[in-house]
């Protein structure tokens, strides 16, 4: 009985040491769990995450670089939020982001307002389309500068107007009032089309000018490229301009426009790429410009870089230093992806001067990429 006795204190102080040790194992991976963790958040205090707002026209590539990015770069994450050019404008000034996303170069007195330097780093290029929803047309149409002008000035109404139907010979065009579409925030997509008729019509010029927010004379709005190509989709005889991957993803038609040089041109991307080599020379050292109305046989009249924008000098070494990588992975690497989401690629005299700016951005005045 006594050996019994003695046989369960020896078993029950085994386990009491078993406990013991267990309980302090849970309590160690705690501490490690804790330590690893930053803010509560489960991500890794080595992990830098970077924000970005701005731009709905490239938003599709850039999300298609993030992805990749990560994967051969686990350490950086980038979230973007698809707001529009003149959202990334304004947060970009405000510091609220790291960096800014817009389709139309930031002017000279928004330049001089922000706190710092801004870079303009040009990462693809795309077209803005004039898209459509006709049920009973199936014939992809052509649309002149003209007809394009006085839609959006509200002039020309139906669709069988002899302003669309002249260029549409043996299209059957439905006698039904056109539904015009536009962007209602600030946009880059909206600066493109609207520069575009500032450059093919006096009287828009005159009357709304060239902006990324206007003061439409005509139709409804909506926000970003998304909303734009939705209602467009689910209103028959609607009109409206989106960006090229937007159309081709909810299968709508996009016109083909009569460029400077007389020719109806379909958007594509031998078409965009061909406005960008015809203006290339031209580009300036800041690397603003618009290549809309470009000359040229096969140029595409709507087409247009498409920016990041970074502050030359950064905050913080670490962040600034990631940034600089990334870009210069998206210019390099990242543009054998843009085909695929219906960007053209950068030519390589742009991509030249995009290095040049890169290669500019410092932390505390000293580079952060090596030559």
């Amino acid at each position: 009985m006594m050996r019994e006795r003695a046989g369960l204190r020896r078993i029950s102080t085994g386990r009491s040491q078993v406990f013991a040790v267990l309980a302090a194992v849970s309590i160690l991976t705690l501490s490690m769990s804790g330590c690893s963790n930053s803010g509560g958040t489960g991500s890794s205090t080595n992990e830098i995450r970077i924000q970005g707002a701005g731009a709905t026209f490239p938003n599709p590539i850039y999300q298609k670089w993030f992805s990749e990015y990560n994967k051969v770069n686990p350490g950086v994450k980038f979230d973007y939020q698809s707001i529009g050019s003149g959202g990334g404008i304004k947060q970009i000034s405000s510091r609220t982001v790291d960096f800014g996303g817009s389709d139309a170069p930031m002017k000279d007195d928004e330049l001089k307002a922000a706190p710092g330097e801004l870079l303009h780093i040009p990462t693809v290029l795309g077209s803005v389309v004039i898209t459509y929803n006709l049920p009973s047309v199936k014939t992809p149409l052509n649309l002149t500068p003209e007809a394009i002008a006085g839609a959006f000035l509200g002039k020309i109404t139906r669709w069988n107007d002899a302003a669309i139907a002249s260029s549409n010979a043996g299209v059957s065009l439905p006698d039904a009032p056109i539904t015009i579409v536009h962007r209602s925030d600030g946009s880059g997509t909206s600066f493109v089309f609207t520069d575009y008729l500032s450059k093919v019509s006096p009287e828009w010029k005159e009357k709304v000018g060239t902006g990324g927010a206007v003061q439409w004379p005509a139709g409804g709005g909506e926000k970003g490229n998304e909303g734009v190509t939705g209602r467009v989709k689910q209103t028959p005889n609607s009109l409206g301009y989106t960006e090229l991957i937007y159309a081709e993803e909810n299968k709508l038609p996009a016109a083909s426009i009569k460029n400077s040089a007389g020719q109806f041109v379909r958007p594509s991307l031998d078409s965009t790429t061909a406005a960008a080599s015809s203006v290339a020379g031209q580009i300036p050292e800041d690397l603003r410009v618009s290549i809309t109305n470009a000359p040229g046989a096969t140029a595409y009249p709507i087409s247009s870089f498409t920016y990041l924008l970074v502050y030359k000098e950064q905050q913080d070494q670490a962040k600034g230093k990631a940034l600089v990588d990334f870009l210069w992975w998206a210019i390099h690497d990242g543009e054998q992806m843009a085909k695929d989401k219906l960007y053209a690629p950068l030519p390589d005299e742009v991509v030249k001067k995009a290095e040049t700016k890169i290669k500019s951005i410092t932390f505390q005045g000293k580079p952060l990429r090596a030559s």
